[in-house]
């Protein structure tokens, strides 16, 4: 398109302004030479004149004199004078010549300026045409790319794109995860049911404060555990953690009982170095009140869990040498209180109320 154009403007356009240019060179010439030229005849034509007068001046004066002998017939005075008026009229018709071949060239420069702003015009006015030919042409192309892109679905890109990676990409109609279907492995382990759980009121080391509202859990493990709330998905660490069987359990009045030990909610160290205080307890009804002291009390006092780990009892089998022979049994373990005790641990107090396992990290 644009090769296309630059033939329009050098066929059309460009050949307007070469032939005013040489038009503008030739004008030039002919101002020098015409110029000149009636110039230098006006200035000899001058020149001769002038010499005429000094002549005529000269044998004029020279007449007068006394004594001054005959002179000859081309200096006579009034042949000079003749010859004056006669080169004077030369003289001016050069003048006049010049003046109105000077004028002639003025007058031609007025109407040259407004020829070579008529061509001037005229060339624009090609150029233009050209141009806005090409413009209209671009013009029709940028409407055509306009118009060839608004023709696009706007899902033209995305639908190919989901066609050629449908296996990669995430169903829309898959359903968020929700906490209440997860699992993990020993979510259900016994060691991980509360013995009994639910809100207690705890008395304030503050005398001013009064009792605070709080989600209380006893753990196998002994543990008296206490929350802010019982939401799960809050900080798991409690607020205060009485190892039970390490602490003593006063008696019930009414809704009120409290229990006296050390708090390890502050690590192993701080439950160390931690005095033992007593906790004040406030249930919410008599009904929860006897069922916390009474599983409480199932727990406080008791031996910790031992580990589970096989033990080996020797039976002795008599024979008939002075030596009897040792067995060893992989039999059921059993525990150091039930061995010095013999005592059954389906009806001893340790086994009322808990599960006899070991915590176990989920």
């Amino acid at each position: 398109m644009h090769l296309e154009t630059e033939k329009k403007l050098k066929a059309s356009v460009v050949p307007i302004f070469e032939r005013l240019h040489s038009e503008i060179k030739r004008k030039a010439k002919e101002l020098r030479t015409g110029a000149t030229k009636g110039s230098k005849l006006v200035e000899k034509a001058r020149s001769t004149t002038q010499k005429e007068i000094e002549s005529l001046g000269q044998y004029s004066a020279s007449l007068g004199i006394a004594g001054r002998g005959k002179i000859e017939p081309d200096h006579d005075p009034y042949v000079l004078y003749r010859s004056v008026y006669y080169h004077l009229n030369k003289q001016i018709t050069e003048e006049n010549t010049n003046l109105q071949a000077m004028l002639a060239i003025q007058n031609s420069f007025q109407q040259f300026e407004s020829h070579i702003l008529e061509t001037v015009q005229n060339g624009l006015n090609q150029f233009f045409q050209c141009m806005g030919a090409q413009m209209d042409r671009q013009r029709a192309m940028y409407a055509d790319m306009v118009s060839a892109a608004q023709q696009i679905p706007t899902n033209f890109e995305w639908a190919n794109f989901s066609e050629r990676n449908n296996a990669a990409l995430i169903d829309p109609n898959t359903p968020p995860r929700a906490l209440d279907s997860m699992t993990f492995p020993n979510q259900d382990h016994p060691a991980t049911k509360p013995l009994i759980d639910g809100h207690l009121d705890r008395k304030s080391r503050t005398p001013m404060k009064g009792y605070s509202p709080g989600y209380y859990v006893l753990s196998p493990a002994g543990y008296l555990h206490g929350f802010k709330d019982e939401d799960l998905c809050h900080d798991p660490s409690p607020d205060i953690s009485l190892h039970l069987p390490d602490c003593s359990l006063g008696p019930l009045e009414g809704l009120k009982f409290h229990v006296k030990g050390k708090d390890a909610s502050g690590g192993k160290v701080g439950s160390t170095f931690h005095m033992s205080s007593e906790h004040h307890f406030k249930a919410h009804s008599k009904q929860d009140a006897d069922k916390w002291f009474a599983v409480m009390g199932s727990v406080v006092g008791r031996s910790p869990p031992q580990p589970s780990s096989p033990t080996v009892s020797r039976k002795v089998s008599k024979t008939n040498g002075p030596n009897p022979v040792v067995a060893a049994d992989t039999s059921s373990p059993t525990s150091p209180t039930e061995a010095q005790q013999g005592e059954d641990p389906a009806t001893s107090p340790q086994a009322e109320g808990t599960v006899a396992t070991s915590p176990t990290k989920a």
